[in-house]
């Protein structure tokens, strides 16, 4: 198949053959039809979420569109570094040299979410519930100090110095 486009200086510009020029841009649209297909998917995804089950009664998304949208954006991502970057074109030593720091650091971002940031709260239950039950009460009841410009009885000064309570 002969890919034909309207750019009659490329090949001059960036010291290339007509054909060399051509294959190039004919590998760049290919990622772009790939990308934009995902792109198009992870849409349907998320639109029919609710009626495939993929959400919580709460409307909360469940691990597996989680995942489904992780995949998706890895995949797109390699697309992105593999073309564009031109990762595609380095040999083997040059990739692993510059994708092996990402991945550690991606690693380390899932491990320290997934199991120490991500179990923080339930490692200190026993002092996180204590204050949020009461901070619960306190906003139902009405009686708590929100803190946020004298709302719920909150206290302000007047031009003598002296604290008020505001009655609303």
């Amino acid at each position: 198949m002969e890919f034909h486009d309207n750019y009659p200086q490329y090949e001059i510009m960036a010291h290339h053959s007509e054909e060399e020029g051509k294959k190039k841009r004919k590998k760049l649209w290919n990622v772009f039809w790939i990308m934009l297909v995902i792109t198009l998917i992870e849409l349907v995804v998320g639109i029919y979420a609710e009626n495939w089950g993929l959400l919580t009664e709460l409307r909360m998304s469940t691990v597996t569109l989680k995942l489904l949208f992780i995949g998706f954006t890895i995949l797109k991502a390699y697309y992105i570094v593999y073309a564009f970057m031109h990762l595609g074109d380095e040999n083997r030593l040059s990739k692993w040299v510059i994708i092996g720091p990402y991945m550690a650091f991606v690693l380390y971002l899932v491990y320290m979410t997934s199991v120490e940031e991500g179990t923080y709260s339930s490692k200190r239950k026993v002092l996180i519930d204590p204050i949020i039950q009461m901070q619960a009460t306190e906003l139902r009841t009405g009686g708590g100090h929100g803190g946020h410009g004298g709302e719920h009885g909150g206290e302000h000064k007047d031009n003598g110095g002296e604290h008020k309570k505001e009655s609303h």
